[in-house]
């Protein structure tokens, strides 16, 4: 079965939470933008793109593509903490972007249980 990535809750949170990460990202230091900013970009954006990606393919691979994303929602969480240990986001950013991912992971993790 094939799905339509667009009407998938995983897919609009993923983009919710990749935005957010891009408003953030503007008040980074100009000397992180090819490093850590850059870093945190791309897996915020690698979590949606993967679930679009995987939505065009059988549900084993769309399985894989899930995999995909939540180990970039893993990733982001650590570069979260880099950044707030570096003080480029306070505690109360890190904190509502924790509970947004942790969210996207069980979700996603719960939609990947369906599939098998």
């Amino acid at each position: 079965m094939r799905h339509n990535y667009k009407n998938l809750k995983i897919w609009k949170i993923g983009i919710a939470i990749a935005n957010e990460i891009s408003d953030v990202l503007i008040e980074f230091p100009k000397h992180e933008r090819y490093d850590l900013s850059s870093q945190i970009s791309r897996c915020s954006v690698s979590m949606p793109s993967n679930i679009a990606e995987g939505s065009s393919r059988t549900d084993k691979s769309f399985s894989h593509f899930l995999d995909i994303s939540l180990g970039s929602s893993f990733e982001l969480i650590t570069q979260l903490l880099i950044a707030k240990h570096r003080k480029y986001i306070n505690e109360i950013q890190f904190n509502q972007l924790e509970i947004k991912i942790e969210e996207f992971q069980r979700m996603t993790m719960g939609f990947q249980n369906g599939l098998k």
